[in-house]
């Protein structure tokens, strides 16, 4: 299972009922953050999820709506007796901005290490997991995130048996690992069937529309995606800014062909996005305008 929550769905500033954009996911006791702006801690706390267990925090870019939150961030991380290392992903330029920002956080009781991201596209590998970053086109260097997680084919016992295959070595192949007994090799493919659909979540906000978004859209259960005007007189300001209409999100959604899109990273002057989603659902009918604290339980399907 794989618990997602887009903790703020604002864009530029923090308004009293919309905290800046942030997503968080959990997967297997590690928790991943993808961007951390102003009012990210408080939004954690409406949702009731804690800071201190943040394995990895994510970067899409650098304006302050997207980082400005980081230094009181790994404040309370420390305040909370964290002493696990905290790893950060982020383009280039990671390490000299958040050592910058921690001129006010410059004491912590853990290690921060640094992932900077150095081509058009990159993976990142973890146990049981992959973060994907791909180039988006933003008027300053902006990445989006995919969450991969594969799923193996499932154990065949019958084969198991049929090789002969010892019973202390199921366990291990079922999770993908070779075994050696008297000699003998015994690898996962013996055992397993077919790889099973895995989960995925694709994540991008602050820029234009990108065949590389749709591509990586593609296969995903949930895409989070900006939607920063539903003005349809917006568009040339969408354009000049390099951010997107959510009318322009769920035409990438319908090409992606995702099960559900959800819609974050508003412009302050955009009230209620849901005034405007009528007409994207012309486009994408499983479109959502999300709110702060939207969450989802995905789960695998057998």
């Amino acid at each position: 299972m794989l618990d997602v929550c887009l903790l703020g769905t604002g864009g530029m500033m923090p308004l009293p009922y919309r905290w800046l954009t942030s997503l968080m996911m959990r997967y297997n006791g590690k928790s991943i953050l993808i961007d951390c702006g102003e009012g990210t801690q408080i939004a954690l706390k409406e949702k009731g999820w804690s800071p201190k267990p943040i394995d990895i925090i994510c970067f899409t870019h650098y304006h302050a709506d997207h980082i400005s939150g980081l230094p009181g961030m790994l404040l309370t991380m420390g305040n909370a007796e964290r002493t696990e290392p905290l790893l950060l992903i982020g383009p280039k330029g990671l390490q000299r901005i958040v050592s910058a920002l921690r001129c006010i956080a410059p004491e912590l009781p853990f290690e921060i290490q640094y992932a900077e991201i150095t081509e058009q596209e990159q993976t990142f590998s973890f146990a049981g997991f992959q973060i994907e970053a791909f180039k988006v086109n933003h008027n300053v260097l902006c990445y989006g995130y995919s969450l991969v997680i594969d799923r193996i084919g499932k154990f065949q016992l019958e084969k198991a048996r049929e090789l002969n295959i010892p019973q202390k070595c199921w366990s291990h192949l079922q999770k993908g690992e070779i075994q050696e007994v008297d000699g003998r090799i015994y690898t996962p493919d013996m055992v397993l069937g077919a790889p099973r659909k895995g989960l995925k979540v694709t994540y991008c906000t602050d820029t234009r529309p990108t065949e590389s978004i749709v591509a990586h859209a593609k296969g995903a259960d949930l895409f989070v995606c900006e939607g920063m005007y539903g003005e349809p007189e917006k568009q040339a300001k969408a354009k000049e800014n390099k951010h997107m209409t959510m009318y322009e999100a769920a035409r990438m959604a319908r090409e992606a062909q995702v099960p559900e899109l959800w819609l974050t990273h508003y412009s302050p002057s955009l009230n209620r996005p849901e005034e405007y989603m009528q007409e994207v659902r012309k486009i994408f009918p499983a479109s959502i305008a999300a709110r702060d604290g939207r969450s989802a339980e995905l789960n695998f399907v057998d």
